[in-house]
């Protein structure tokens, strides 16, 4: 239901501006002494809105004068459109004119006219409002200017029976204004109710003759900050209304004959037929509502419409059933007409959809409202049947819509009526998730997923279904699926719509990033779905916000269910944390049950919000109940000893199917979409991963056939060279930087390659350039510089430079530790080394590459413990650092640990191919 003010033609309204002077009540604004406009004169001069409610009609007169100070503001007030309601009243110009150098440009006597567009502006968003546009392109304008423009509009709705209303959002700091005010006047005899929803400010009337008047000068003050997640009644935008209606019942009165049904005497009737074969079809009362609300909500498409007294007054039903369109009013009247021919009790009910919380606060007026729906009444139990929702069905027939308040539609009156939320009984999403990780929890997981999916989510994806093309379907199901597992590879997707429940499932198998972690030296998989969901940090910090409840989320719910396959049939795997969970935190209500049975592990979980406030007092317990659910919340724990991708040897084991199928996917992926380059990149990571480097580079090459980037190059270059071909990996990193020659990646990778083919020179020489030009990575190349130089170079000129760096940015840990390493890979200074990596240890976040640094001091030391516990735990943090691994290794083989230094060795060079050539330089060799 639109918002306007006015309704139907009683009043001969023209259809084209007219052009005359400003009644004599209006006081018209004198503009500001041109002499005396400074440069922080805002370039509003005149925002003056006056308004007269008198005799069923509201005169809105409008002044406004725009000093013209940029180009960018020419360029905008050249063109001016006016709408307005012809079936409600007049658009009247008083004046448009330019003021320059003092003098006056009166342009409408110089014969400029308004010209009418004929255009429906809302029909992107399924309106007919009736509104015409008058514009006029402003000749003459320029820089300096003031442009002046005073009009009215004049409205009078027979809808409303007399009465006069007006709804008017009111400026306020830190909106500057030379002069601004909002001005209502009325006949003193007959004074209507008025209302300012704002603070800072408390108008008085004033008499003026036979009329009274209310000034409020803009803007007012700056409205106090309010949370985000307080109700709508706290955060409201300032408002002025002022209504001849005497209260919520007169509302209700007025607008009740609007509503009223007429009996179906014709069996032959078209409607008459629906609900006979709505009858036939279900025996039950409650059955026969759902019915009724899926005949309206999916024959009967939105089209609002406001033209000819249409923004209150509803079509009548038969036409709707005939043009099978209609909006909130014509289909509530419809929907009405069938429940009453089926002997239901029902009544429109009428609702603010966004301010709904701020009804009870406003003055009655039919202004208030914006939508308008069913209540009906079966079995002693409210039902809130809403014609322009979509996808109801019989198991949703009890859902309460987040309106907060309504007000009942009657030829006796209501007042208004809260609605009390809850839970929907259908949650939005249903989604299920088969995966298998049964190979390694190193590797990709693979799902298969389905989501059966309610309401508006349901609308969108059947529209899709019926619009786009097979790829454009995959898309849509992989980027809906990619919100809840994270990016991933989908093929075998399929969108089904389910007519008979109104809902549509999504079906999908893919291959998506493993979500286990590395946590307290374990690796742990995160399980829960619900608690990640809930965010409940409010903040009443300022002491005007103590006593503002939280609005929790409107009625919404997800269902998540899981069926995890496990590596080597479950064993050690073991679950943390709570289970199982029933109970409400931070507003939410969740629901969990879960079983871990040998290799499966289960889980079925339910969470729902149902817009319930939460009162100041209650804050720190439901504070505490979420932060405690959440470090509770379920985690599933692998055995220290659990299969790494490592491991494996790119082939599953005995009972696993997770590397095959991760195979068949990507395989699928890129058949599906052969010039996409997500699939070539997604198997080339795998292939790395799994050590099947020259499967990696041969994706990696389609993919730079199709759409050669920076990354892709990069990508190659590196695999390339960790197999030791580093003439090939020179050349990717060269093709890396002709796309971007600022790339640091390519610039230090370059400068690498050539230093370790023996051409160090060439790459200080690179290194020396990027630090000529300076700019904000030229910290980051000197530092790089100092590396390559420790590296390859001599090393006590490095040192000389990680000096001179530290010099300029004491206590940073990373150039600490890069010193460290230098002298301990170049087995120099190794007396200061130690202190350098242990000060690094002290200060950084994350120790491990510190950690390793120091562990090569100690070896060098001969302290082949120490530096053993050092490589135990960045490894315990970061099994796949290679590097870590090998040098574990070496300093078992000093401590004869021999056996267990070979299967680290072999782990090394697996993950790793070109790591002894890499040691090598510092003279560390395997036995």
């Amino acid at each position: 239901m639109a918002v306007a003010l006015a309704s139907p033609a009683l009043v001969q309204a023209n259809d084209v501006p007219l052009y005359q002077p400003s009644p004599a009540w209006v006081a018209v604004a004198p503009l500001p002494d041109p002499g005396k406009l400074g440069p922080d004169t805002p370039p509003t001069l005149i925002l003056d809105l006056q308004q007269r409610a008198e005799n069923g009609r509201l005169w809105a007169y409008f002044d406004s004068a725009t000093r013209i100070t940029t180009p960018e503001m020419l360029a905008q007030a050249t063109s001016i459109t006016l709408p307005w309601m012809p079936d409600k009243g007049d658009l009247i110009v008083h004046e448009l004119s330019i003021q320059r150098d003092g003098a006056r440009i009166d342009l409408l006597a110089k014969g400029q006219k308004f010209t009418v567009l004929r255009r429906e502006q809302g029909l992107e968003q399924r309106e007919l409002t009736g509104i015409l546009s008058a514009t006029i392109a402003v000749e003459g304008l320029q820089v300096g200017d003031v442009l002046r423009l005073r009009g009215s509009t004049t409205a009078t709705d027979a809808a409303l029976g007399g009465r006069v209303q007006t709804l008017m959002p009111v400026l306020a700091a830190p909106m500057r204004l030379a002069f601004g005010q909002v001005r209502f006047s009325w006949p003193t005899a007959t004074p209507p109710k008025w209302k300012l929803l704002a603070t800072g400010t408390v108008p008085a009337p004033v008499r003026n003759g036979a009329y009274s008047e209310v000034t409020l000068p803009l803007p007012l003050p700056k409205q106090p900050d309010m949370p985000g997640d307080s109700p709508v009644r706290y955060r409201h935008p300032p408002l002025f209304e002022l209504a001849t209606f005497k209260d919520w019942a007169d509302v209700s009165q007025v607008m009740a004959p609007l509503y009223a049904t007429t009996a179906l005497g014709d069996p032959t009737d078209p409607i008459a037929v629906e609900v006979a074969r709505i009858m036939r079809a279900d025996q039950t009362s409650i059955g026969r509502a759902a019915l009724a609300l899926e005949l309206v909500q999916q024959k009967i498409r939105y089209l609002a419409v406001g033209m000819d007294g249409g923004n209150y007054v509803p079509q009548a039903a038969a036409r709707t059933w005939t043009v099978r369109y209609g909006d909130c009013k014509a289909k509530t009247l419809l929907l009405l007409t069938l429940l009453h021919a089926m002997k239901i009790e029902a009544e429109p009910v009428l609702a603010n959809v966004g301010l709904g919380d701020l009804l009870p606060e406003r003055l009655p007026s039919a202004i208030a409202f914006n939508h308008v729906l069913v209540r009906a009444t079966i079995d002693g139990q409210a039902l809130w049947l809403d014609g322009t929702g979509s996808g109801a069905r019989l198991a949703d027939i009890h859902d309460t819509p987040a309106l907060r308040y309504v007000l009942p539609v009657r030829a006796a009156g209501a007042a208004l009526m809260p609605i009390e939320t809850h839970a929907n009984a259908r949650p939005v999403t249903d989604l299920s998730i088969d995966v298998d990780e049964s190979a390694s929890v190193d590797l990709p997981s693979v799902v298969t997923v389905v989501a059966v999916v309610h309401g508006p989510a349901a609308t969108a994806m059947t529209l899709a279904k019926s619009q786009l093309d097979a790829k454009q379907q995959r898309e849509a199901v992989a980027q809906y699926f990619n919100g809840f597992l994270g990016e991933g590879q989908f093929v075998d997707t399929s969108i089904t719509p389910d007519p008979v429940f109104g809902d549509v499932t999504l079906r999908a198998r893919g291959v998506v990033t493993t979500p286990w972690t590395t946590e307290d030296r374990r690796l742990k998989r995160s399980l829960a779905r619900a608690l990640d969901s809930i965010s409940f940090d409010p903040d009443r910090s300022k002491v005007s916000w103590g006593t503002i409840p939280v609005m929790t989320p409107d009625p919404y719910g997800m269902r998540f269910r899981l069926r995890l396959h496990l590596p080597d049939q479950g064993r050690g795997f073991t679950l943390e944390g709570d289970p199982e969970m029933k109970g409400e935190v931070g507003g939410y209500g969740v629901t969990r049950t879960m079983k871990l049975d040998g290799a499966v592990l289960t889980m079925d979980e339910r969470i729902d919000s149902t817009g319930a406030e939460i009162p100041v007092p209650r804050l720190p317990q439901e504070r505490d109940a979420v932060t405690t659910a959440k470090s509770r919340a379920p985690r599933l724990v692998a055995p220290a000893a659990t299969a790494r991708r490592w491991d494996l040897d790119g082939k599953d084991p005995a009972g696993s199917s997770q590397i095959a199928a991760i195979d068949t996917i990507f395989a699928k992926a890129i058949a599906d979409d052969p010039e996409e380059v997500a699939g070539y990149t997604s198997r080339a990571s795998f292939r790395a991963g799994v050590a099947n480097r020259t499967g990696a580079v041969a994706d990696l090459t389609k993919a730079i056939a199709i759409a050669p980037s920076v990354d892709l190059y990069l990508k190659r270059s590196a695999i390339r060279y960790g197999i030791g071909d580093i003439p090939a990996a020179l050349s990717d990193a060269e093709a890396a930087r002709a796309l971007d020659p600022s790339s640091e990646q390519a610039i230090s990778a370059i400068a690498s390659y050539k230093a370790e083919q023996g051409d160090l020179a060439s790459g200080i020489a690179l290194m020396d350039q990027r630090i000529a030009l300076g700019g904000n990575l030229r910290s980051t190349f000197r530092t790089a510089k100092a590396g390559l130089v420790g590296e390859y170079g001599d090393p006590a000129e490095a040192i000389k430079q990680f000096d001179a760096l530290i010099t300029e940015k004491p206590g940073s840990p990373d150039l600490m530790n890069a010193r460290c390493w230098t002298k301990g890979t170049r087995n120099v200074m190794i007396g200061t080394a130690l202190k350098d990596c242990t000060a690094s240890i002290e200060l950084s976040t994350d120790t491990t590459a510190a950690l390793d640094s120091r562990a090569m001091v100690w070896f060098r030391l001969g302290r082949y413990d120490e530096a053993l516990a050092d490589l135990d735990a960045v490894l315990a943090a970061a099994p796949n650092q290679s590097a870590s691994r090998f040098m574990r290794g070496i300093v078992l083989q000093r401590l004869d640990r021999t056996a267990e230094a070979a299967t680290e060795l072999r782990t090394a060079r697996k993950t790793e191919p070109g790591i002894d050539r890499h040691y090598a330089r510092y003279g560390i060799v395997a036995k």
